[in-house]
């Protein structure tokens, strides 16, 4: 990667009398850096970012997010216009090779990712080890970490060609592992992928396909899903990205990077938020119980919070919430569900959100796990899905950081600092004078 960053000024910090300058660096948008990499050097000192909420960890083409307007860029382009007029290869191609390809690159493409949807026979023997019982997110860890067991020839970091592979790999192959898991949990044979559908269609007919019939995929169920990967590709420094990175900072090889970020994206305050805000509209059942829930939610003392409001980025309206809004009322129009109860009451919490000066004031506005907990479960898909769904989407958007992270002539092993307040330096006490 071209490092694009230039000196914009300085900044001094005094220090016991002494004065550092650190250098200003200024992105294409977004707010300017101050460099601490020369601090230690220079003072001795640290600084402290518990959660590096406002430290920049690297430099970055991909996405750009600005939390304040409601923006969410993938390489310049909005993502409401990706959603309407793109497809999810499209922009799987956009995010790894940093522009729109052409009719004739994006046909080569597709055909490629197409030609690579099939699991190694051996692979597929693998989910006979899980337990029926297993989560599907744990099927996702470890399925994910062992292909490169099967993968000799895509695994050298240093090759770029081996990258590009692996890269096609990852992105072919996780909506079949992502079925596999649906359809092993549900005790039903594995759909296998067919080379005339698209990625959402391949995808849907391989979790609700049977062999007793035939399966017809709904265009507008497919486009629903198509949108919802979009929205999910890539999303910044967050947390399992910011993971993939930090694996492949070693020298890991992809497949264990991408399945270090899958064991991240599991996390409840990550991954999981879609599926706590759709429990939550169940546990409020009805559209007379809101007020309840609303005071509770006001309530300093009360636990009970509103899933699916508000964001760690976000302080406006998150830019996804409004496209997952539309998709979430298209599906449930095509499948006959526009009077399912959780709608009626994600409608009204969202009208009393938008209004409510305490939601208000708080910038607590109704975020994409809102709506993608309705829409997936209309879909057919149970809860533990949908965190998989999600690792599925972004899976991309971590190839992508990664493949820009191996490439990045400044890339050193990650190692954050700490502030050590544990005890001092002691001597051994025998265990007979204790």
């Amino acid at each position: 990667m071209e490092n694009k960053t230039k000196p914009n000024g300085s900044a001094n910090l005094s220090i016991g009398g002494k004065t550092v300058e650190l250098p200003v660096y200024s992105g294409t948008v977004g707010p300017n850096v101050i460099d601490v990499k020369s601090l230690y050097a220079q003072t001795g000192m640290f600084t402290l970012d518990p959660g590096f909420t406002s430290t920049a960890s690297c430099e970055s083409q991909i996405t750009y997010i600005d939390g304040d307007e409601g923006v969410l860029l993938y390489r310049g382009y909005p993502i409401d216009q990706l959603a309407d007029n793109s497809s999810f290869l499209e922009v799987c191609y956009l995010l790894t090779h940093g522009e729109l390809p052409s009719s004739e690159a994006l046909a080569d493409y597709t055909y490629t990712i197409t030609h690579h949807t099939m699991l190694h026979t051996q692979l597929d023997r693998f989910f006979d080890g899980y337990r029926r019982d297993a989560h599907p997110m744990a099927v996702m860890v470890g399925t994910v970490g062992a292909l490169s067991a099967f993968y000799h020839d895509s695994t050298d970091i240093n090759d770029p060609i081996q990258r590009m592979i692996a890269t096609h790999r990852l992105i072919a192959k996780m909506p079949t592992i992502a079925a596999r898991a649906h359809k092993y949990s549900t005790g039903q044979p594995f759909v296998s992928p067919r080379n005339d559908l698209s990625y959402s269609e391949n995808f849907l007919r391989m979790c609700f396909a049977v062999p007793a019939e035939e399966y017809e995929v709904n265009p507008v169920l497919a486009k629903a899903m198509d949108k919802i990967f979009i929205l999910h590709a890539d999303h910044e420094q967050n947390a399992s990205t910011s993971t993939v990175r930090l694996a492949g900072s070693s020298g890991a090889n992809p497949f264990a990077c991408i399945a270090a970020g899958i064991a991240c994206l599991w996390g409840p305050s990550h991954g999981g938020a879609n599926e706590a805000a759709l429990n939550m509209l169940r546990e409020i059942g009805s559209v007379d119980r809101i007020p309840e829930f609303v005071r509770r939610a006001k309530d300093k003392d009360d636990p009970f919070r509103l899933m699916g409001f508000g964001h760690r980025v976000y302080k406006n309206y998150d830019p996804r919430a409004k496209v997952m809004q539309e998709t979430c009322h298209e599906v449930l129009d095509v499948l006959d569900k526009r009077d399912e109860p959780l709608l009626q009451v994600a409608m009204e919490l969202e009208r009393i959100a938008l209004e409510d000066e305490y939601f208000v004031s708080k910038k607590l506005y109704p975020n994409i796990d809102f709506y993608s907990g309705i829409t997936l479960n209309a879909l057919g898909f149970p809860t533990e899905m949908y965190t998989v769904l999600f690792a599925l989407a972004r899976t991309v958007g971590w190839i992508a950081q990664w493949e820009e992270m191996t490439t990045d002539p400044t890339q050193r092993i990650g190692r954050p600092r700490q502030i050590y307040t544990g005890a001092a330096q002691r001597d051994y006490v025998p265990l007979s004078q204790r």
